[in-house]
């Protein structure tokens, strides 16, 4: 098997006395689709998090394309990347939040275009031109002179999304995409998700939505107390669970 896109070794992080991840173990590899699953505080969201450095670890490692995420080698050890390094390493991973973060002030293709032309230096007309591209492929190609408070949450979240695709990403995070949006919206994000995962991008998702992660994911991922307690195919684990935390969280959902 060739190596893993991401690989994330013994990972551990504390927010004062609460250890939210305890060693975890976790390889990703290119094309595949991975569901983070699990009860809300198990340290879904922090371990995406520390995958583009937005959040530090405390020990172990993560690395993306086999380069270590926010720290380097240091006499015996390792010390944090600066600020830039950091930044430019970040570029790897495209993140997409529960909130859609555009800038205000600019239009939807202002937005998208903003960081490949500020950050990556790439001409305006080429910068434009994969904008709209994207904008069509997310269903908005009609909005890009809108701005974001003319569009509807889920409009906004398939922006946020075309804006990560623009920085060429290798990986696509995504942190709970839907569950700031009314449920008559969700559909038609995870209709772009889905797309994605059949067009063969590498994404990890956190999400409630037992659904897409059923029909996207190639693995789905439980997480309690802060480590992976069962993985594997969504039909195996979702109809088979072993492990009780698992067990549990699907009844509850069903219920």
């Amino acid at each position: 098997m060739s190596e893993p896109l991401v690989s994330a070794r013994n990972v551990r992080k504390s927010f004062g006395s609460v250890e939210v991840l305890r060693g975890v173990d976790l390889d990703v590899y290119a094309g595949e689709v991975v569901c983070l699953l699990g009860p809300s505080g198990v340290g879904k969201s922090t371990l995406l998090r520390a995958i583009n450095h937005l959040e530090t670890i405390d020990s172990g490692v993560i690395s993306v394309q086999g380069e270590f995420i926010g720290y380097e080698p240091f006499r015996r050890g390792y010390r944090e990347l600066s600020a830039t390094k950091a930044a430019k390493q970040r570029l790897a991973t495209g993140m997409v939040f529960q909130r859609f973060n555009l800038f205000p002030h600019l239009t939807v293709l202002e937005n998208i275009i903003e960081a490949p032309v500020g950050v990556l230096n790439r001409p305006k007309a080429e910068a434009v031109h994969e904008a709209e591209t994207l904008l069509d492929r997310v269903g908005l190609g009609d909005k890009r002179d809108s701005y974001p408070s003319q569009l509807s949450g889920g409009q906004q979240q398939r922006v946020a999304i075309a804006r990560a695709l623009a920085m060429k990403p290798k990986v696509m995070l995504f942190d709970e995409p839907t569950s700031a949006l009314d449920p008559e919206l969700v559909g038609e994000v995870l209709k772009v998700m889905t797309d994605l995962a059949a067009a063969g991008m590498t994404m990890i998702c956190v999400t409630h939505e037992i659904r897409f992660a059923r029909r996207a994911a190639d693995r789905v991922i439980f997480m309690h107390g802060g480590q992976i307690v069962e993985e594997g195919a969504p039909d195996v684990v979702f109809q088979n669970p072993s492990h009780p935390t698992t067990q549990k969280f699907l009844s509850d959902i069903h219920s």
